[in-house]
């Protein structure tokens, strides 16, 4: 049977809530997600706590992770956030968002396109040094709400800017949730076909009347490697005023049963973490 990797995403889940969730009950969920065995956890993120105050706590909840085989990963945006997450040698994945639309670059890092790359050469030299893994977030990856230009070839040429710096792992990203079915397998079979070398992930937001049709049509793609959240919490604050949804990770595991593609987690820890996860979000979302 065929096997997929899922990255939970709690930093993604999380970091949109307006009600600041202690930071011990952050670690007590963390701790139960990495229970689970997941390949990666985006649990955290480095970057401005007047932006994303939710994530101030990062560098605090980072001692107190168990170490399992779980990658742990961190969202930066700047050189600063790729020097304090690389004092933690427990974090192995930084995570940087690069934008396909020259307006949510701007909204997200404060820096436009060709800054960003430039800022991307510098952190990828950083974690090389260091000996940790850069995953490139390819935001709106499948178009955006703002009348920038976009096409799938734009989105293939950053690409393979991205790719010649040495990355190895791209993450093409829905952040608004407005991608549809044929836009899903249309992309990412495209890239996949160009950079069948690349680790490729679907990182997807979407309603939950549109779950289903987008998971379907990643795996339809051939996507073998998911970011997903607990319960379908999430959303970009930076993307606009309303949050769309992650992808529910037990809606994610179930579609990849059915389509006889198998994931290596602990499914007891996954229903204790799915039971605190709601008892969480309920308290504080």
């Amino acid at each position: 049977m065929t096997l997929a990797e899922i990255t939970e995403c709690p930093r993604d889940a999380m970091q949109g809530i307006k009600s600041f969730i202690p930071t011990a009950l952050k670690r007590d969920y963390l701790n139960a997600l990495l229970e689970v065995g997941f390949h990666t956890l985006d649990f955290g993120s480095f970057v401005s706590a007047a932006a994303i105050p939710q994530m101030a706590d990062t560098k605090d909840l980072v001692p107190d992770l168990m170490e399992t085989n779980t990658r742990l990963l961190a969202i930066i945006a700047n050189l600063r956030g790729a020097e304090d997450a690389l004092k933690f040698k427990s974090i192995k994945v930084l995570g940087f968002p690069f934008s396909i639309s020259e307006t949510f670059q701007i909204r997200n890092t404060r820096s436009g396109m060709e800054e960003s790359f430039m800022r991307l050469q510098e952190i990828y030299k950083m974690t090389q040094s260091e000996q940790r893994t850069l995953r490139v977030y390819i935001s709106m990856a499948f178009g955006n709400p703002y009348g920038d230009p976009w096409s799938n070839q734009m989105v293939a040429d950053w690409i393979c800017k991205i790719k010649e710096l040495g990355v190895t792992e791209i993450a093409l990203a829905d952040t608004t949730g407005h991608a549809n079915p044929e836009q899903i397998i249309n992309l990412y079979s495209h890239i996949k076909k160009m950079h069948s070398e690349l680790n490729i992930s679907l990182h997807l937001h979407a309603n939950p009347e549109d779950v289903s049709a987008k998971l379907i049509a990643g795996i339809q793609a051939g996507c073998l490697q998911w970011d997903s959240a607990l319960l379908g919490f999430g959303g970009c604050p930076m993307a606009s005023h309303s949050l769309t949804g992650n992808l529910d990770t037990l809606n994610l595991v179930n579609c990849l049963k059915q389509h006889q593609i198998s994931v290596d987690i602990n499914i007891k820890a996954l229903e204790r973490a799915t039971e605190m996860a709601q008892h969480l979000f309920a308290r504080f979302n």
